[in-house]
This record gives C-alpha cells, sequence and structure tokens, in this order.
C-alpha cells in the first residue's frame, strides 16, 4: 500500500479551483473517512466509490483508507470528485501502476455499477483548468461535446471507471476528443418565428430594429392585443450571430445550471421569459449555494419581460446593477460571486391597468390615481436605464390585408443589423465595446459629436421633457445607432429627433 495523489476541480461560480484528493491506505480496523472541508455529496461519495470499484471487478481496500482534500479551507461540494477518489484509490493499492499525472484532472461522477455519469459545470472546469496549465482532463463521455471546442487541453472521454483504469494503465486508447467550431457556427439557422409573421406595426418593427443594431434596452407600451408580445419574441430572428467567445461564455452558465440540450456549445443567442411571478432570488440568482438567474441566463441574448409592472417592485428594482453593470453579484455567508449579466431587455406594458388609456377604439375605465399608481411601479432610475420607450396602437384591418410579399423579412432586417454592428466594431477596436449601448460618458463625447443645430434640438427636448443626465445620454446613444443604421458618419438632426422620440415614458402626460 501506498500514498497517492490525484488532482480534481470543484467550481466556485464560475471560476475552477484545483483540489489535491490525497489517498492513505494503512493497516487498522475498515474504515473509509474522508476530510478537508466536504460538503454532504461528497461524504456520500464513499459508498459510490466503494460500489463502483467492487462492481467494476476491482479490489476495494479492506484497510484504513484516509481521503484528504487539500487545501483543506477551502469549503468543497459536488459529486464530481468520484473518479478522482476513486482513481486515487487504486493507485494506492496498485491497480493502476504509478504515472505521472501531474499535468491531468480527473473529474466525474460515479453510479454504482461503475458508469461514469455526467457532471454539471464540465466546461467552466475545462477551462479554469487550460488557464492553469493542465494539458489533459479525464471527464464522462457525456460532457466532451461542450468542452471538446477547446485549444490547448486534451479531453479524454470515458464512460466507466474501467475505462479510465484501462487508459491510465495504457491497455486501452482513447483519442483525445475534439469538435470543428467552424461547423456550428457557419451554419444558417433558421427560426419559427420571424418578422414575416408581423402585418403593420412598422414604427414598432424600426424601434426593435434600432435596439437590435446597438443592443439597446427596450419597452413597447400599448393596449392588449396590440402585438407588444409578438413582436417581442422576433427579436432573436435579427440579432447578430454568437461568436465563439460569447458561445463560450454563455455555455459556461448553462453548464453549471444543468439546463445544456444535446451536451453541445450554445449557437443561438438565448431567450429568456420568465413569468411575472418569479422572486427576485431566480431573477438575479442566489440560492444557499449561489447560482445564476435568469439576468445571467439572459447573458449575450434577450431578457423579455412581458407585463413588466406586473413583476414585484423587488424584482424590477434588482434589474438595476446587471443592467448598468452588465455582471450581478450573490452575495452569501459561504461566498461572494459574480456571474456575468450583458442581455438585452425587452419589456412590455399596458398604459393603465385596464389597457385602454389613450386607444381610440375602446373607453379606458381606469381613475387617474390608478393610472399614476400602475406606472410607478416602474421606477424612475430603471426607465433610464431602458433606451428606448415606443408605444404600439392596435393593429388597423387594412394592414391585416397587406400582401405577405410587401413583408419585409427578418433576414433583410438582419442584414442592416449585421452591418451596423460591424461599423461600431471597427469604431471601438481595441475599447472593450462591443455596441453603442455600452458607451460610457468618456465614449459618448468622443464618438458623439453633434453639430450646432442638433444639440439645439436636443437641449429644447432636455428641458421640456424634463430628462435626466442619464435619458440625456440614452439618447445620444441611440442617435449613434441610427446614423449606424444610416451609414452615416456624424449624427445628423433627424437621428436625434428620431431618438427623442423613443423616450415615450420621460413625456409629462405620461
Amino acid at each position: 500500500m501506498m500514498l497517492s495523489k490525484v488532482k480534481t476541480c470543484i467550481l466556485q461560480g464560475l471560476e475552477g479551483h484545483i483540489i489535491d484528493v490525497e489517498v492513505d491506505i494503512s493497516s487498522g480496523l475498515p474504515q473509509l473517512s474522508i476530510v478537508g472541508l466536504a460538503d454532504m455529496s461528497i461524504k456520500e461519495s464513499k459508498e459510490r466509490v466503494r460500489s463502483a470499484i467492487t462492481n467494476s471487478k476491482f479490489q476495494f481496500p479492506l484497510k484504513r483508507i484516509t481521503i484528504n482534500l487539500a487545501p483543506a479551507n477551502l469549503k468543497k461540494e459536488g459529486s464530481q470528485i468520484d473518479l478522482a477518489i476513486a482513481v486515487g484509490m487504486l493507485i494506492a493499492t496498485e491497480t493502476i501502476k504509478e504515472i505521472d499525472i501531474t499535468d491531468t484532472c480527473v473529474i466525474g461522477e460515479l453510479s454504482l455499477d461503475g458508469r461514469i455519469n455526467k457532471i454539471n459545470g464540465a466546461l467552466p472546469i475545462v477551462i479554469s483548468l487550460r488557464e492553469l496549465g493542465f494539458r489533459r482532463v479525464i471527464l464522462p463521455s457525456d460532457n466532451k461535446d461542450e468542452c471538446s471546442a477547446l485549444d490547448g487541453i486534451d479531453i479524454i472521454p470515458v464512460e466507466s471507471l474501467k475505462d479510465t483504469v484501462s487508459y491510465l494503465n495504457e491497455e486501452l486508447k482513447i483519442e483525445p476528443f475534439k469538435t470543428n467550431v467552424s461547423d456550428i457556427f457557419e451554419q444558417e439557422y433558421e427560426y419559427d418565428e420571424t418578422f414575416e409573421d408581423i402585418k403593420g406595426q412598422e414604427g414598432a418593427k424600426r424601434a426593435m430594429e434600432i435596439a437590435a443594431a446597438g443592443g439597446h434596452n427596450i419597452i413597447f407600451i400599448g393596449p392588449p392585443g396590440s402585438g407588444k408580445s409578438m413582436i417581442s419574441k422576433r427579436i432573436t430572428s435579427i440579432l447578430p450571430n454568437l461568436t465563439f467567445e460569447e458561445s463560450l461564455e454563455i455555455t459556461k452558465i448553462y453548464s453549471i445550471s444543468g439546463l445544456l440540450e444535446d451536451n453541445e456549445l450554445i449557437a443561438k443567442r438565448p431567450f429568456r421569459s420568465p413569468h411575472h411571478t418569479i422572486s427576485p432570488v431566480a431573477l438575479a440568482g442566489g440560492g444557499r449555494t449561489p447560482k445564476p438567474g435568469e439576468v445571467s441566463l439572459s447573458h449575450f441574448g434577450v431578457l423579455f419581460l412581458d407585463e413588466f409592472p406586473e413583476f414585484s417592485k423587488n424584482a424590477i428594482e434588482i434589474l438595476r446593477q446587471p443592467m448598468e453593470d452588465g455582471v450581478v453579484t450573490v452575495s452569501r455567508l459561504t461566498a461572494t460571486l459574480s456571474f456575468p449579466s450583458r442581455f438585452l431587455l425587452v419589456a412590455t406594458m399596458n398604459p393603465c391597468p385596464c389597457g385602454f388609456h389613450g386607444d381610440s377604439l375602446n373607453e379606458c375605465s381606469c381613475s387617474q390615481r390608478s393610472i399614476d399608481s400602475y406606472l410607478s411601479k416602474i421606477s424612475g432610475p430603471i426607465l433610464d436605464r431602458i433606451d428606448i420607450h415606443t408605444e404600439v396602437q392596435p393593429v388597423k384591418y387594412k394592414d391585416l390585408e397587406m400582401d405577405n410579399k410587401n413583408i419585409e423579412t427578418s433576414k433583410d432586417i438582419k442584414k442592416r443589423v449585421d452591418k451596423a454592428r460591424r461599423i461600431q466594431l471597427e469604431r471601438y477596436k481595441g475599447e472593450n465595446i462591443y455596441s453603442n449601448s455600452e458607451l460610457n460618458s468618456k465614449h459618448i463625447t468622443k464618438h458623439c459629436k453633434l453639430d450646432a443645430q442638433s444639440r439645439d434640438l436636443l437641449e429644447m427636448a432636455f428641458n421640456n421633457l424634463g430628462l435626466s443626465a442619464r435619458a440625456y445620454n440614452k439618447i445620444l446613444k441611440v442617435s449613434r445607432t441610427i446614423a449606424d443604421l444610416d451609414d452615416s458618419e456624424n449624427i445628423k438632426d433627424n437621428h436625434i429627433a428620431e431618438a427623442i422620440q423613443y423616450r415615450s415614458l420621460d413625456r409629462k402626460y405620461w
């Protein structure tokens, strides 16, 4: 018997931490103990490891077994340590011959029959391992697709403990698994819901195009049945394609949340639409062991909040930090973790509780007090963080009779959006900015210069509408996007005028 050491990894948020699994087998009464600040899921691994070793036809040592998880001061949780514990025990009993695996990390959850189950968080673990200099990782076969697009580290997928032992003993050859990334991102995806389905509503579609082109948050205000939700659900069909780097970030979040479909890289932008009864913790993230919420699951995609004022006040206000900083910080007694949350917010609301305030076809039954109470659910700071406010009127009959041949397709709109995004990427090269919505005050001064006529128009709107400084900056950002769609290097007065029209909720009659 001997002392063995195997390296594995645990996650805190999206960051991986290396754990040394040290196994010591000595004479004494048969006993298996795990030390090193392990949680219940790891302590339960004793029985999984015992059964997996026995059912894989290996000898389980009837000795005193001590397993230390170092560093001892770091709290550890997760069943992905099972395989490393089993490998460490089999090295200590010389079932696995003495080999150099200092540059290899072992992760995986064991079944009682020795099979290796899929784990959550495999991609962020492997990315962390690559950054820490590891050359090889042994992981469950079901996790190979999400991790195999990474360069610089070999992915060794294994089906069972027996295969793992045979591989380490060089009795079984397993080639590193690799995926061709270009095959994933070069294909054209089809969407079930596209702008061809929408008749009329040219103003709302124009606002959505601007939102997609500049990454601007947007809210639609209109009566029931006017098409607010229908338009909102089609925004992903005109957003730019994901880049490989964006895909990795999104997949990391979905991986630790256990939401990966087909265990592959996510290649389409997320569209999340939580119900208005959602709790603040589910929206922002949290729990005893902090996990990503909807704002992080919408990262580089769309967070759609239908009937915005119906969400709880706390849930709405919790959006402030992620909307402003692109990151949400969750603090708990055991840890303070940050999750990325650079999402495009699309929200809808009625102009009043009954929905017909200002509607020429239906009479509003709400009192002014109830209207004010309803609108006050959306605070000024939240509205200031929404770049585009636009009104949606009911569709007219003549628009419903419109010939589909005259309706612009999502692909047509997407071409303009992609062109505007390319202009922005070129303009902000080297500044760590990817869209106009991310401009700060310094960048606005540099990239949103106005002529005298445009400045006068903006000053008049600022004074008449009682805009905040943040709303002023939002108008400039939206103007910059409109100019990019217009293929104009400079912002002109017509761009400013259109951007001002997208501040409906700042107008005094609201």
